[in-house]
């Protein structure tokens, strides 16, 4: 039940950078595509960037939950996972080049994608 908490958080997060590339394609009128739009480019590469990491973060946190960890164990990496994703997109959205939040939200997704994938192995290991 902890990962679905993480989950619908992490959803309202997905749709509202969605809103943000809509919102910006209304305003510029750009159906497909970028249209050249820096901003745009950004909003777009925040919200793919999300999708590429999060699923896989997801899966991993109900592996590791399905598995029995503490749930102390699962909220840490999905406050992490949750936080990075916040830090990256905001950083991300306000700077193409590399910036504080964009680069302490991928070292917490990487660290929650690490973690939880270390649970998986410990627990595939001791039962083999």
């Amino acid at each position: 039940m902890i990962t679905a908490l993480y989950a619908g958080l992490l959803t309202v997060l997905y749709v509202f950078l969605a809103f943000l590339i809509i919102a910006r394609r209304y305003r510029l009128r750009v159906g497909l595509g970028d249209g050249g739009d820096p901003a745009l480019q950004r909003a777009i590469r925040v919200h793919g960037n999300f999708g590429e990491y999060v699923p896989l973060g997801l899966v991993l946190m109900i592996l590791s939950e399905n598995l029995g960890s503490p749930s102390w164990l699962i909220h840490a990496v999905g406050l992490a996972l949750l936080c990075g994703r916040i830090l990256h997109a905001f950083g991300l959205s306000r700077e193409s080049d590399a910036s504080p939040g964009r680069g302490a939200g991928m070292i917490l997704t990487f660290a929650a994608l690490l973690t939880a994938a270390g649970i998986c192995l410990f627990h595939a290991i001791a039962a083999a």
